[in-house]
Formats: C-alpha cells, sequence, structure tokens
C-alpha cells in the first residue's frame, strides 16, 4: 500500500484527520527510509489528488491543517506540490483553489516566521525559487480565466502567494539566478501583465519585478558575451505576440504537440510515424521551427505532451510507456543533431532539454498521474520483476543518461535513488553469461522453443522499454539476414514471433519501418523455392509464417498498398487480398486448376496417400492460398452430395488445423463466412468445421484475430436466422476470440453485442473534430485522426466540416486552439499509396476553399463579426504557410547531401511548395479587386514582417499598396 492509497482508503472510510495523522506517521515509520522532503511532497500529493475528485470537501481541508500544525507538512512543501498540482486543468475550481491557497496563507501568518522559512524552505536554492514563483504566476493566470465567485476571492488569494514569493526572491542575490531562467520568467511575467487585468497594487509588483530581472537578464549577457540572447528571448516571450498576424503564442500549450506525437504513435508503422526517423524527426524540427518557442519551452511542452498523453490513453498505457522511454530519447538525439547542423540558426538544444527536464520531472502532479495510470497494468505478484516498483520518471531518466542527453549530475539532481538502481534481473544474466543484450535475446526467443516460452521473453522485454532498441534492431536485421541468403527457417521463426505477439510487433513498429520488413517478406516469398529443400513440410511451415506476418501487419497497421518499392524494386501484395473469393471462373489459370486437382485428391480422397513431399514442392504459396477456399468448398458439396461421407471431409479438413496448413485459414474461413451468409439457411457442416479450425490448439492466434470480425457475427448472442446449431459451441468460440484480440473484462461483451445503427460519415468527421476542440479544452492532448477522417469522406467536405467547427470554436474565444487544430489538419504530410490518394489539403483549402469563404464573409452584414472572422482566417493562412516552410526546410535538415539533392526534385510533401502557394495566393487575392475581405488580409498580411520574411512574394503586394 502507498500512502496515497493509505489516504483514499482513510477518507473514504470516514476516518477522522487526527487519526489519518497517526496511521500516516505509522505507516512512514515502517516505510524503506525516505528524505523528510519526499515524505512531506507524498503526504501532501495525497490529499490533493483527491480534491480533483472530492472538490472542497472539508474533511480534506482538515487532513492538510492538521499535517501542517503537527509540522509533518512544512508549509513550503505544501506551497511547492499546491501550486504544481494546481496546473492541472481538473483542479481548476475557484472555491476549491482558494480554500487551498488560503490554508496555506493562514498557516504561514500563524506560524509568525518570515516567508524565508515558512513559505520557502530557509536553504532553499534561489533556482527553486524562481520556480515556485512560476508555478504562482500560472495560478494567478489561471485565476483570473476562472468564474468570479462573491464567496471566494481566488485571484486577491492567489496575487497575495505571488507578492510573499517576489518579496522572498527580492531579498535573496538575484544575481545567481540563471540567465535562461530568470528569461523564461520574464516572459511569464509579461504574459501575465498583458493577459491578466490586475490592480493596481499587483500590477506594480510585477512591474518592479520585472525590472529587477531585466537588470539580472542584462549583467549576465554581457557577463557571457551573448548579446542575442536577451533578442532571442524578447522574440520568443508571449508578450511579444501582442497584435502578429497569428496571435499570442502560448507558453503552456498541449496541442500542437499532442496532436503531432498522437499521429506518430498512431500511425507508427506508416510514413511519418515513430517507426520512421527521419520524418519523424522532420515533423517534431518543423513544431520547433513553427512555434518560435526557445529550445527550454519547447522539450517542456513535448515532455508535457507526451506525459498527458500516456495519461489519456489508459488502455494503452504500456505502448505510450514503450514509446515515451524505448523511442523518444532516440528521437530527441536525432532532432538536437538536425537542429544543430543546419547553421539556421544558434541554440542550445541541449541545455535547453537539460532545463526542461529539470523542471517537468519536478511537477509530482504530472508524474503521479502517469505512475497512477502504470500501476494498474503490473500485477501485484510480479511487480518487482515486472518493473512495478520502478517509478516512471527513473525508467526515463536512465534513458535519458544512456542516449547522453542528460548529465550524471542532473539526473541524480532529480533522482538521488538513481544510482543506486539494481539493473533488471535477466540483464544480470546475460551479464553473467558473457553475452550482450542483443546476442541474449536471441538465444531466449529466436531459436525453436514453445509459444509458452516466448511468451515469457516477449513480455519480459515488453515490460523493460531500455531493450526495445536492441530488440527491434535485432529483427531487423535477421530479416535482411535470412532474405540475403534465403534461409526461411530463420525468417519464418522470426515472422511466427511478430504475427504471435502483438507487443513483440509494436516494439518493432516504434523503432524500425515496418513497411520495409513487408517488403523484404514479399520479396522473400517471390523467390524462394521449395523444390531443392530436403524437408519441404518445414519449410512450407515457415513460409506459412511468413505469410501470416504479412497478413496480419498489412491489417494491423492498415497498410492500403498494394505496392511496396525499395531500392528501385517493387512487389505486390495483391495476391493476400480477398483470397476467398477467388477460383472463379474468371479467376482461373491452368496452375491453379492443375494444383487444385492433385491437392483435393491428397486431402479427400479414401485412396489417397496424403500430401507427399512432392506436391508441396511443385506447390507455390500464393498458389496454395488462392486454391485452400475452392477445395474446402469442394468437399462439402461433395460430402453433401453423398459422394464421400462426413468422415473424409473432416479427416481433410484435419490437415488445416496444422502448422502445414493453417496459414491459409483467414481466406478459408472468411468464405466459409460468406457462404453461410449467402444461402441463409441453417449449414451445420460450416458450423463444425469453423467450430473444429477455431479451437484447434494450433490455429495461430493471428489467423483468429484476422476473422474475428466474421467470427463475432456467428458467437453474438441475439437471435438471428438462420439459427445456430446447438452443436456450435458459442462460449468457448467467442473467448478464443477474445483471448486473440487480447479483449478482457466487462467490455469484452459489447463486441459481440448487435449494433443498433450508426452515424452517418461526416457526422463521425465532425464528431471527431469537435472531440479534438474539447479535448485542447480542458488542456490535454488532442487527437485528430486525419487518415480516417479521409477515408470517410472527400478533401473537401472535411475542410468544409473542419472551418463549420474552427468558426464554433472561435465564437467561443479559442483562437488559438483554433489556429493550432487548423494549422496541423492542414499541414500534416498524408501518406499516398497504390490504391487511395489523400489530396494534400494545404492547397484545396487556399487555392479551393478559401475563395467560398471569402466571399460567404463578404456577404456578413456585421463589421464586428466580419472582422472576427477576418482575423481568424489571418491568423490560420500565416499560421499553415509559416508551418509548411518550415516542414521543408525540417525534411531537408534530415537528410543527407545526396537525399537533399533528390529531395530538390521530389514532389513536396505538402503536395505544392510553400513559396508556390504563396505566390498563387498573392495573385487570387489581388485579382478579386470586388472584395474588401481580400483587401484586408491582403493588408494584414503584407504588413507583418514575420511573415514577409518568410515569403518575400508578398513585398511587391507591400510596394502595390504603397503607391496607391
Amino acid at each position: 500500500m502507498s500512502l496515497a492509497e493509505l489516504t483514499r482508503n482513510s477518507f473514504q472510510a470516514g476516518i477522522s484527520a487526527t487519526k489519518w495523522l497517526n496511521l500516516s506517521k505509522l505507516y512512514i515509520s515502517k516505510s524503506p527510509e525516505q528524505s523528510r522532503e519526499d515524505t512531506a511532497s507524498n503526504l501532501s500529493n495525497s490529499v490533493l489528488i483527491l480534491f480533483r475528485s472530492y472538490p472542497g470537501d472539508p474533511t480534506l481541508q482538515e487532513y492538510l491543517k492538521v499535517a501542517i500544525q503537527d509540522g509533518l507538512l512544512p508549509v513550503y512543501t505544501y506551497v511547492s506540490t499546491l501550486l504544481q498540482a494546481a496546473r492541472s486543468s481538473e483542479l481548476h475550481i475557484p472555491a476549491t483553489l482558494d480554500t487551498l491557497v488560503r490554508t496555506a496563507l493562514d498557516a504561514h501568518y500563524s506560524s509568525g516566521k518570515p516567508p524565508i522559512g515558512s513559505v520557502v524552505a530557509e536553504d532553499e536554492s534561489i533556482s527553486s525559487v524562481m520556480r515556485t514563483i512560476q508555478d504562482a504566476l500560472a495560478l494567478l493566470r489561471t485565476a483570473h480565466t476562472l468564474p468570479l465567485s462573491h464567496f471566494h476571492q481566488l485571484t486577491t488569494s492567489a496575487a497575495e502567494l505571488v507578492d510573499l514569493l517576489i518579496r522572498i526572491a527580492c531579498a535573496t542575490d538575484l544575481t545567481r539566478v540563471p540567465a535562461t531562467q530568470a528569461i523564461v520568467l520574464y516572459g511569464e511575467l509579461s504574459e501575465t501583465m498583458n493577459t491578466c487585468r490586475l490592480n493596481d497594487a499587483v500590477a506594480g509588483i510585477l512591474d518592479a519585478f520585472m525590472v529587477t530581472l531585466s537588470l539580472v537578464i542584462g549583467e549576465d549577457v554581457k557577463a557571457t558575451g551573448g548579446a542575442s540572447m536577451m533578442h532571442t528571448a524578447t522574440q520568443f516571450a508571449p508578450a511579444t505576440g501582442k497584435g502578429d498576424i497569428s496571435g499570442p503564442s502560448s507558453e503552456t500549450d498541449l496541442i500542437t504537440l499532442g496532436l503531432v506525437l498522437n499521429h506518430i504513435v498512431t500511425y507508427m508503422a506508416h510514413d511519418w510515424g515513430a517507426g520512421d526517423t527521419a520524418n519523424a524527426v522532420a515533423l517534431l524540427i518543423g513544431a520547433f521551427r513553427w512555434s518560435s518557442w526557445t529550445p527550454t519551452i519547447f522539450y517542456t511542452q513535448l515532455l508535457l505532451s507526451a506525459f498527458s498523453c500516456l495519461s489519456q490513453h489508459v488502455s494503452n498505457a504500456r505502448l505510450w510507456k514503450a514509446f515515451i522511454i524505448g523511442r523518444l530519447p532516440a528521437l530527441l538525439v536525432s532532432l538536437a543533431e538536425a537542429v544543430g547542423s543546419d547553421g539556421s540558426t544558434n541554440v542550445d538544444m541541449r541545455t535547453g532539454l537539460q532545463h526542461a527536464i529539470l523542471s517537468v520531472l519536478r511537477r509530482q502532479n504530472v508524474l503521479m498521474q502517469v505512475d497512477h495510470v502504470l500501476t494498474r497494468e503490473f500485477s501485484s505478484e510480479n511487480a518487482e520483476e515486472e518493473g512495478g516498483t520502478r517509478p516512471f520518471s527513473r525508467d526515463f531518466l536512465q534513458q535519458l543518461l544512456r542516449n547522453n542527453l542528460v548529465t550524471v549530475e542532473i539526473a541524480n539532481q532529480i533522482d538521488p535513488q538513481l544510482s543506486n538502481e539494481v539493473p533488471q534481473k535477466w540483464h544480470a544474466e546475460a551479464h553473467d553469461m558473457g553475452l550482450d543484450l542483443s546476442a541474449f535475446i536471441t538465444s531466449k526467443l529466436m531459436n525453436d522453443q514453445s509459444v509458452d516460452e516466448i511468451r515469457v521473453w516477449v513480455e519480459r522485454i515488453w515490460k523493460d522499454p531500455s531493450s526495445h532498441a536492441v530488440f527491434a534492431a535485432l529483427v531487423s536485421k535477421r530479416f535482411a539476414a535470412a532474405v540475403t541468403s534465403m534461409e526461411v527457417d530463420s525468417l519464418g521463426h522470426t515472422c511466427r514471433v511478430l504475427h504471435t505477439f502483438d507487443q513483440a510487433l509494436e516494439i518493432v513498429a516504434l523503432h524500425e519501418r515496418i513497411y520495409d520488413l513487408i517488403f523484404l517478406s514479399l520479396q522473400f516469398l517471390e523467390e524462394y523455392d521449395c523444390e531443392t529443400v530436403g524437408d519441404p513440410q518445414t519449410a512450407v511451415s515457415h513460409l506459412g509464417d511468413v505469410v501470416l506476418f504479412v497478413q496480419y501487419a498489412l491489417v494491423k497497421f492498415k497498410f492500403e498498398n498494394h505496392e511496396f518499392t525499395k531500392n528501385d524494386r517493387t512487389v505486390s501484395s495483391a495476391w493476400f487480398s480477398n483470397v476467398e473469393i477467388s477460383m472463379r471462373a474468371h479467376g482461373r489459370t491452368a496452375e491453379d486448376m492443375a494444383m487444385f486437382h492433385t491437392w483435393f485428391k491428397a486431402l479427400f480422397n479414401t485412396d489417397g496417400e496424403g500430401i507427399e513431399d512432392n506436391i508441396l514442392r511443385a506447390t507455390k504459396p500464393k498458389v496454395l492460398l488462392r486454391i485452400s477456399m475452392p477445395l474446402v468448398s469442394q468437399a462439402i458439396t461433395a460430402a453433401t452430395v453423398h459422394k464421400f461421407d462426413r468422415e473424409v471431409l473432416m479427416n481433410g479438413i484435419s490437415y488445416f488445423t496444422g502448422p502445414l496448413l493453417n496459414w491459409v485459414l483467414v481466406g478459408v474461413i472468411k468464405a466459409l463466412f460468406r457462404e453461410m451468409q449467402q444461402r441463409q439457411y441453417a449449414t451445420p457442416v460450416h458450423y463444425e468445421i469453423i467450430q473444429t479450425l477455431i479451437l484447434a490448439q494450433s490455429c495461430p492466434r493471428s489467423v483468429i484475430a484476422l476473422v474475428s470480425p466474421q467470427i463475432t457475427v456467428l458467437a453474438a448472442e441475439k437471435k438471428k436466422h438462420p439459427p445456430t446449431p446447438n452443436t456450435f459451441n458459442t462460449t468457448a468460440v467467442r473467448q478464443k476470440v477474445l483471448d486473440a484480440i487480447g479483449l478482457k473484462g466487462t467490455n469484452s461483451d459489447a463486441m459481440f453485442a448487435q449494433n443498433s445503427g450508426g452515424q452517418l460519415w461526416h457526422q463521425q468527421v465532425q464528431e471527431a473534430i469537435q472531440t479534438a476542440f474539447s479535448t485542447a479544452r480542458s488542456q490535454k492532448a488532442p487527437f485528430l485522426d486525419l487518415k480516417r477522417c479521409l477515408n470517410m469522406v472527400s478533401p473537401m467536405r472535411f475542410l468544409q466540416i473542419l472551418w463549420a467547427e474552427i468558426q464554433a470554436a472561435a465564437n467561443l474565444g479559442e483562437l488559438e486552439a483554433c489556429r493550432r487544430i487548423a494549422t496541423f489538419a492542414l499541414s500534416m504530410p498524408l501518406e499516398q499509396s497504390s490504391t487511395v490518394h489523400h489530396y494534400p489539403l494545404v492547397p484545396i483549402f487556399l487555392h479551393v476553399v478559401l475563395p467560398s469563404i471569402i466571399a460567404s464573409i463578404d456577404r456578413q452584414q456585421p463589421p464586428e463579426e466580419q472582422s472576427l472572422r477576418v482575423n481568424l482566417l489571418v491568423a490560420i493562412i500565416a499560421s499553415v504557410l509559416n508551418a509548411a516552410k518550415n516542414l521543408e526546410r525540417a525534411v531537408l535538415s534530415v537528410s543527407g547531401p545526396d537525399q537533399q539533392q533528390n529531395a530538390q526534385r521530389l514532389i513536396p510533401v505538402l503536395g505544392q511548395t510553400s513559396d508556390g502557394m504563396a505566390r498563387r495566393l498573392v495573385v487570387d487575392l489581388r485579382c478579386n479587386r470586388v472584395s474588401e475581405v481580400c483587401k484586408m488580409i491582403l493588408q494584414r498580411l503584407v504588413t507583418s514582417q514575420a511573415f514577409i520574411a518568410n515569403f518575400p512574394v508578398f513585398k511587391t503586394e507591400l510596394g502595390t499598396q504603397d503607391r496607391t
């Protein structure tokens, strides 16, 4: 039991504050030794987190008061944890926040102590005091955004706390404040002054402190010779965004990077996903350049966005942990290298990251949410072995250290226990055997072990993100080596691990390009020949695992490609699609028919001798896939008209339950299901065969997962026609499907419920966009699945729905969210495939949709409404074009010299170059002489120096306006 659980259980059981305090002391005395500060922080957070579910509860207030009065919870620890917790939107209730702040202030005043020693610790570093002031300023800004209350004056309480903290800072030696931290704090003070309606007294305090900080910053900059530092800081400061056409740039925004990270992880196996290192890094660099944030602010928002995604995706928490700990550090290394190599700016990415890590990993409210979500995933028996006892932040710090992203000193400063961490048992076992991690994994996982043995090691690797990169690289190397040497056993076993265990496949997808592995598999299937192998049965079984890997990966990651190209060679996966409808008259070939008769005789002829090696040597995998369903269908027909008896039929079917032929079952089961639906009467034989195949012990998990939609319909508990035969074991079949797709608990029943109806496609797209705005409104990381939206509606229809929702959000004053969500939706590159072409949205929006929007605004009579729409359009246009420009530069910065030269000749990632779109936009706006809105948009764009710097084509329009 943790201290948080003790507090929650005590509160819910109605235990008094005094008794709770005694229980807490008893728990602390019997717990492993911790510093007094850590113990006090945990105690404070254990109460504060409950206020989210029980706002303003007097019992919880009493818990805090008795702990402070007893001295177990110092006032300064309570102030620090409260301000960190107050950053969470779940605690943004005026009455609750005011009560909590007043508790701190009352405890300070009643103590009779000076602020130093009460509100902050006597030995508190100046950097820590500055971070506390930043948190207090964030609370003050929050207070001014929340509804007013006659009984609770949160703005007054927050301002009073800020005043105390600033007085403490001014009583110390401010020259010891790091210049970067002083600059960031200066920006936050500026933002507070510009966004909050402060009374004269509070404004005077903040203004005086800004003057003091500006003097400190000036001296530091001169001393270090960094004269451009202040210029950079003021350029990035939030207040300077005032009046810019893109609007103010928030430093506490999770929208932009939340959208990008959600896309990178959701489409990890695709272009621009986590496994596509160059393009994933390009997306992050593009976001960094576009945001105009300092490295510290950018990294802070990146980490907070990632942690927010993990906390929100409870069902995929392990995947997000794997990404953040196992993959993100490597992406950050590549990002810093690319930003430093292009020479376009002189920024210290490493120092910015270290400052961000220092800031984020000290926010206990953020880390507690992450640890709380992850704790649910660990079983109590094996928690220590699984890593459940280690804090998430410690694992993350260790990976940052391994990638040289932080120094040992900073890591130990954040987590003093880090150096005492013992490696996992299986890492120690590898060390004792004298093997590196890759060789050890190969010995345990990549040989011919049983499924249960493989499962144990896959789960161990999955729960240890520090080993993911090693495992993924090992798999990639084995694919390349097996295809080069045509080793079917090595490739087959590796594919078996991937299609049997989702966790293994997701690890690889986060680190390597699944596209390349599918290409290599298809190449192998085309080139491999069983004619010369000594044991064709084993070879065909291994080939079957390769086939299942390709089938499963295509479906799991929603690849729409039928053609895969690499190194100027193209291979096709079309023969995997719709194999259940093969062997119709128009699709038959002489080879297919000859193989069909040979295999039918071997499987369903009483005089046959079974499947001989010569048959296997003569049959290509793609042919066997095509004829498998006609074989079963023809056998069912023959048994029905009594050409042979049922025993012969089931004996033939039994061949499909073993490893020799079970890899063809996806098409067989889907086609059987189609026949049953087409006949519209009871088909006991079909049910019996499907049940036999599904419940066979050797039926691959990937097969069941791929046919689960069809089996779900058969096993649904509803009245249907034709009725399910009594011999069909619905319960066993349902459980087999649930086990295969990993669905557990009460929600599993919903899968088999009859669908009562659905939304229209455009309504689903509208709901997706509304959900993104709603998530952003709650200060969480939003997700917008562009690919899914564009698979449901046309680009034009999507943009119309998007603009309608943007206007609705703008009417609520959410202009910043509108700009950021619109920029993501329009500037995110869309993957192209041989079957589906997603047209880039930016050119369509600027050249097709925008004119109709302008015409609509021209018709609006109220000037104030027209002005709002124009400002919104200008902000979006400027923001999207800047994002496109920065993405183009980012793509070049992550490419080598040869790739950069080739990239210049390729089709731009967004359909057209940003300069080309800007040139056409100038012409379109200028030609529409009758539109006042066009003139207003042009005027706003050409008067922005930052926009003109990126798109000098607008200078010609500026000269035209000057002459007129």
